[in-house]
């Protein structure tokens, strides 16, 4: 699914280019984003007691970005175990590739900060994923 957006000239650098640390940034307001597209938002999860904390990411950058530039980007589950999830990123300027790259997730309780397993603990949202999973695999 395409989350799209306009670059903002504070996401620059001296260079005039994006600097390299908005596009996990990018990820991140994708990722929110295609959560929302499947009844997921954040906060309801969230007030579930769920947290996905943020456990790596991996980009690599193959051109550059500038301010006011219209943006793509692509975001797909690529992995999803219910305790645990990878979502794959594609950034994308007129259908050249700027970024790609890939966060990895894990599904924590709230206050305890213990893994949580979705099938057997929120079984709703692990189908809600699970259909995620399914609609934007590549």
């Amino acid at each position: 699914m395409i989350y799209k957006r306009t670059v903002n000239y504070y996401e620059t650098d001296r260079m005039s280019f994006v600097h390299h640390s908005n596009y996990i940034r990018y990820f991140e307001e994708a990722r929110v984003w295609i959560l929302e597209q499947f009844g997921l938002p954040y906060a309801d999860i969230e007030k579930r007691g769920i947290l996905i904390p943020v456990l790596g990411v991996n980009v690599k950058y193959m051109r550059y970005l500038t301010f006011g530039d219209n943006i793509d980007i692509d975001t797909w589950i690529t992995k999803f175990s219910g305790v645990k999830m990878s979502v794959g990123y594609e950034v994308s300027k007129n259908g050249e590739t700027a970024a790609k790259g890939e966060s990895s997730h894990c599904f924590l309780e709230a206050g305890t900060f213990r893994p949580v397993n979705l099938k057997t603990e929120h079984p709703d949202i692990y189908e809600a994923f699970s259909l995620m999973a399914e609609k934007t695999k590549k």
